[in-house]
């Protein structure tokens, strides 16, 4: 008899609005932010900064999606999407690069694609 083995999909972890992290978040999943963090944020996955989220520190993942409030510097592998309520101030370094009209960017931009990015 054949077992049935369960599909394994990637953790979706969410921290709510009203909800603040003092200190670094390390996931493998995907996150979404509608509260606040101080500290590092970092996913091999997609991270999403609602409306009303907020960030201070840094922030490392595969795929962004940002609204919200923004203080750090970004470092994106593939896609970095930037919305039209999103006010970021800080460096972004990223394979792709999507902004949309209204969104606010204050800082420098880097764009490489992982082939030229050189392995350690």
């Amino acid at each position: 008899m054949a077992k049935n083995l369960p599909i394994e999909t990637p953790s979706l972890n969410t921290i709510g609005q009203g909800t603040t992290i003092i200190g670094d978040v390390i996931t493998n999943g995907d996150v979404r932010i509608d509260g606040q963090i101080n500290g590092k944020l970092q996913s091999s996955g997609r991270v999403i900064v609602g409306t009303t989220g907020q960030i201070e520190g840094e922030i490392e993942c595969r795929n962004g999606d940002l609204s919200g409030l923004i203080n750090a510097n970004i470092k994106v592998t593939e896609l970095l999407i930037l919305k039209a309520s999103v006010k970021l101030t800080g460096n972004i370094s990223t394979g792709k690069l999507a902004v949309e009209p209204g969104a606010e960017f204050t800082g420098h931009c880097s764009m490489e694609s992982q082939q030229n990015v050189p392995t350690k």
